[in-house]
This record gives structure tokens, sequence and C-alpha cells, in this order.
């Protein structure tokens, strides 16, 4: 029995509330071959049981893991898997899990180096995968005694020699992802993922012909199947032709299960009966959307998708109870400049096979707009994505202040509108529905905030 050094608290983990860490260093002999084990975290940290392990002297190295998948992490997990089985001193088989689990995805990525850290066998991406490898050993040896504050155990599962095979004739060393193609995948199983195991046999989205809802619907026909997706077009009287007609070109183009579903009657009697006007007139046009989803998720057992980005949870730029409604938000840590890289990468991989790019050209090309109001777009009331995205990176995913973006080159002005719109959508960020996370720091657990908070950053 073996139980993990190092419990992560950081992040996404809060393994100290559940566990409590172990000190055991078992050495377990199998057909004359010394295995030493240890989990995740447990080579994430210098000072280990990886260099305890040197010590004592092992045959090879067995890491298991559960290590969730981020953009860029195969660059950062390949050298520290290099470096732990050459502080062990014996190969390293390193094992990932793979799949969904609410927002996390695990890509797998496992990979197996030899004592001198270098890669020998690499499994591919985001599928399950059996990789059978031959590595050198230089058979069971006894080492010395395990450092301060380690118990070594040793034990013996199978006596006698392994029996004899032929050695392999090679083993594929799988190259990873590309990152759009990395990140589409991340998308897909953990959207796949959460549906299945969560016992739905279907999803139902609102299709606005904007980019969001594409790439959204794009992903769930991919993960799901067309005949599982059903794609909703809600006009209103403020609803262009041209997003009524992307819409349904997006459902040609997938196969997805259309159907059109007017709301402007549904607005007509809540403006009527309530008076509203403005942003509350604009907002309940949202929120009839929502309902209508939300009645169809009841009548039919679909599963309610959001397609809000992270750019627009950032700073707000959503209806509660409208648009934000849903039981999954597929990409709700994918920035807005990364969501139309995604449909252009998603198109062009179309194109290369021969199929038909699933999202309408139009979708990526258009200014996006709410429709919510005669002539609206989205930079009337944000700044251009790029430069919005930018000072976001730099504000909720590296943790810079006002000074440091400042010193950053962004325009003090720019800096106060986004770090306030940031600041006061927190309420709205705890009610979106869960979605994959693929960032270093996501919403939620990541960046934990109060919402009942008087301190603002601002400017010095």
């Amino acid at each position: 029995r073996y139980f993990k050094h190092h419990l992560p608290n950081y992040g996404v983990f809060d393994e100290f509330r559940y566990f409590e860490p172990g000190n055991a260093l078992p050495v377990v002999r199998f057909r004359g071959v010394d295995l030493g084990v240890v989990i995740c975290e447990d080579i994430w940290q210098d000072g280990g049981p990886v260099a305890a392990y040197g010590e004592v002297g092992i045959d090879l190295l067995l890491c298991l893991n559960g290590s969730p998948y981020e953009r860029a992490k195969d660059d950062t997990r390949g050298g520290l898997v290099a470096r732990r089985a050459r502080e062990a001193g014996a190969p390293l088989a390193y094992v990932n899990l793979v799949g969904g689990q609410d927002e996390l995805v695990f890509d797998g990525d496992s990979m197996v180096v030899d004592a001198a850290g270098r890669l020998l066998a690499r499994a591919p991406q985001f599928v399950e995968h059996l990789l059978v490898v031959d590595v050198t050993t230089a058979g069971a040896r006894v080492g010395g005694d395990a450092s301060p504050g380690f118990e070594l155990h040793r034990v013996e599962l199978a006596a006698g020699a392994a029996p004899h095979r032929a050695p392999l004739d090679g083993t594929a060393i799988v190259e990873p992802l590309l990152e759009e193609a990395e990140t589409w995948w991340a998308l897909r199983t953990g959207l796949g993922d959460y549906v299945r195991k969560n016992g739905f046999a279907s999803v139902v989205l609102g299709l606005s012909g904007g980019i969001d809802s594409a790439v959204v619907a794009a992903l769930a026909v991919d993960a799901l199947g067309a005949d599982a997706v059903y794609g909703v077009s809600m006009p209103s009287d403020y609803s262009s032709e041209h997003s009524r007609d992307d819409a349904a070109d997006l459902a040609q183009r997938t196969g997805l299960r259309f159907s059109v579903q007017p709301i402007a009657a549904m607005v007509e009697v809540f403006v009527a009966q309530l008076g509203l006007t403005g942003l509350a007139e604009e907002n309940v046009q949202a929120r009839c959307r929502g309902v209508t989803l939300m009645a169809l998720s009841n009548s039919d057992g679909h599963l309610v998708l959001a397609t809000g980005n992270k750019t627009e949870l950032a700073v707000g730029y959503s209806t509660i109870y409208g648009d934000a409604v849903g039981g999954f938000a597929p990409i709700k840590d994918v920035p807005k400049t990364l969501v139309w890289a995604l449909a252009r990468w998603r198109n062009e991989q179309a194109e290369k096979r021969g199929e038909t790019p699933p999202i309408p050209p139009s979708s990526i090309t258009k200014p996006p707009s709410a429709e919510l109001r005669p002539g609206q777009l989205d930079t009337d009331s944000l700044p251009d994505y790029a430069l919005l995205d930018a000072v976001l990176d730099e504000y909720v995913e590296s943790d810079r202040g006002f000074s440091d973006l400042v010193e950053a080159g962004f325009a003090a002005e720019v800096i106060e509108d986004v770090v306030r719109m940031v600041d006061r959508a927190e309420y709205k960020r705890r009610q979106y529905p869960p979605g994959t996370k693929i960032s270093l720091k996501a919403f939620g657990r990541d960046r934990r905030l109060p919402i009942t908070n008087s301190w603002r950053e601002k400017r010095p």
C-alpha cells in the first residue's frame, strides 16, 4: 500500500481537506525487478520520495497520475518526468488519466523515459491506450536505507525471473497535438464525458448565428454526433436576416437537429405587462430565450448548453438567467480571440479531409453583436477583443495589478474599465454553469474571491 506524500492544496486541488500525507516508501519486487511507486504531485515537488528511491535503488519507477489538462502543460510535464527519472536513477513510466470529470479534463499523454531521461515511448492524448515498452534495467539490486522521514517497506509479489520474450521491433513515440488541435480535443472530451457520465442522451443550445454558438454546436456534434444535438434559432424583432441565415446554414453544415422558435410575441407580452424600456427590455429577450431552452430541456430531457466564452464571463457581458442558463458551458474558459482561432482551425481541418466546414464563414468574419437593440455591436460596450483579452490575460491569469498593467503598456483608462467590469461581475460568475477548464487559471476554484467586497483594484 502506498500513501501519497505530497498533497496539493492550490488551484482546483483541496487534498488536505480529505487526506493525510503518508511516509511509506514501498519497493515491490516482481520477478526480479524492483519497482517504486509515486502518485502525481510527488514528482512535482522537490525533495520527495523520488530522491529517496534514488538512494534506496530501484529498477523502475511507476508514477500514477490524475493530472488535469492545461494548455501548454505538456512542455512542463515532459521535462519534469525526465528530471525525476535521472533523480531516481531508473526508468520512469508516467501514466495519466484520460477523460472528463466535471470541469476538469485529463489528456493522458502517458510516457516512458529511460534512466537518463530520454523518451522511449509516448501514448496519444485524449484516448485510452495500451502502451507496451521495452526498458533496460540493471536487475534486482540491494540499495541503501531510506532517507529520514520515510519508512522503507520491501515486498515481493512474484519470485523468479520474468519469462523470456523477443524484444519489440520498436515503440511509437506519438507527437503531442498542436495547440488548436489539443485545445479542441480537450473541449470535446470534457463536453462529451460530462454529458454521457451524467446520464444525458442529447443536448440543446440556442443558435444565434454568431461565433460562440457556432463553435459550441460544432464541438457538440464532434463529441456526441449530430443526432444528439438540438439547435434552436430564437429570433426577436432585432435579429438580423443574416444571423437567421447563419444559424440555418450551421445546422445544414453540421447535420444537427434544427428548429426555429420566434420569441417576439413572448417579449412583447413582458414589455407591455411590465412597461420595460432600455436595458430591461434588451435583457428580457435573452431571458425569453433561456426560458425556451429550459422548457425544451424539461420536455425532452436535453442538457442545455450555455455558449458564453471566458472574455464575456470575465467582464459580465451576459444576461444572468438569460443566455447564462444551462447545465454545462463548454467554452467558459476559452477567450474570445481563441474562439475565433478554434473556429478557423476546425474549418481548415474539415477542408483538408474533403468535408464541409461546420462553421459558416460569415459567423467568423462578421462583427459580434448580441442583437438586443438596433445596430448593436459588442464594441459599443467593450474594448476591441484582442485588446480586452490581452488585459484579461494579465489581470486574471497572471494576477497583475494596476501598476503592472500600466508598465505592460496598457492605457490607464482601459485598465480602469476592464478591472471594474471584472470585479463587479463575480456574482454572475458564481451562478454560471460548469464548463471545461483549459487554462492555468479558470474562474471558480482557481480564482476564489468574495462577492461582497468593497475593495477594488484602483489606479495608484
